[in-house]
């Protein structure tokens, strides 16, 4: 497996991951136009590409054999600050595996990467977000030592999901 940094020309890359992952994990939950709305404002390679020229914003794709595999993305500084004490909080999200790709170690590697970047970065924390109904990777990051400090929202569309946010104090 190879973390690589991703670039500009991988907009489409991680717009076409970030769909497919988040359709398979997702997507009965939502109606069809709250996803649609949402994988249009949030999973098109102009969104990726915002992000890949934001400031502060890095993102890593794991390739296994040459194939994408996942992605995350980290940013800095978090946009979720305000439910921390820490100073330097980062914000890790977008921790995708692609669909049937859990369990091969492609989300720890990439969490390693992600809390690699924080050390460098100089962060106290890291945030991430999580949706409540979401065990199996509320158990993934409570491995790592995350745990939750606040209950926020998040939107697919009109529909309001809560989502938990865990911390892992450095």
């Amino acid at each position: 497996m190879r973390i690589r940094l991703a670039g500009p020309k991988d907009a489409e890359l991680l717009a076409s991951m970030g769909r497919e992952s988040f359709v398979a994990a997702f997507a009965h939950l939502y109606s069809p136009e709250d996803l649609g709305s949402f994988l249009e404002a949030h999973k098109t390679p102009e969104a990726f590409a915002a992000h890949l020229a934001k400031p502060g914003y890095r993102t890593a794709i794991a390739e296994v054999d040459g194939a994408p595999a996942g992605y995350c993305i980290v940013a800095m500084p978090s946009e979720f600050a305000q439910h921390s004490e820490a100073a330097n909080p980062l914000a890790l999200s977008q921790l995708y595996t692609a669909p049937g790709r859990t369990g091969e170690g492609i989300g720890a590697a990439l969490m390693d990467w992600a809390l690699g970047q924080a050390r460098v970065l100089g962060a106290d924390a890291v945030q991430l977000s999580v949706w409540s109904g979401n065990t199996r990777a509320q158990r993934f990051y409570a491995r790592y030592g995350f745990a939750k400090v606040a209950d926020i929202d998040f939107w697919v569309g009109n529909q309001r999901d809560e989502e938990f946010l865990f911390e892992l104090k450095l």
